[in-house]
């Protein structure tokens, strides 16, 4: 199990602080990620959808 870097824990840690939303790309060494705040529904889904689909970036 690869842990991830301080910068990234540390910017997880603000990001619950704020209420912002981070998705990352579930592909091993992918380090593409998507963070939102105060979205509707339908864009969360999008942006979910974006941060997941792997082949796509």
């Amino acid at each position: 199990m690869s842990r991830k870097p301080l910068v990234e824990r540390v910017n997880d840690a603000l990001a619950l602080i704020t209420g912002t939303h981070t998705i990352r790309c579930p592909y091993p060494g992918c380090r593409v990620s998507v963070r939102y705040r105060r979205v509707t529904p339908d864009e969360a889904k999008r942006l979910t959808g974006l941060a997941t689909a792997h082949t796509h970036h």
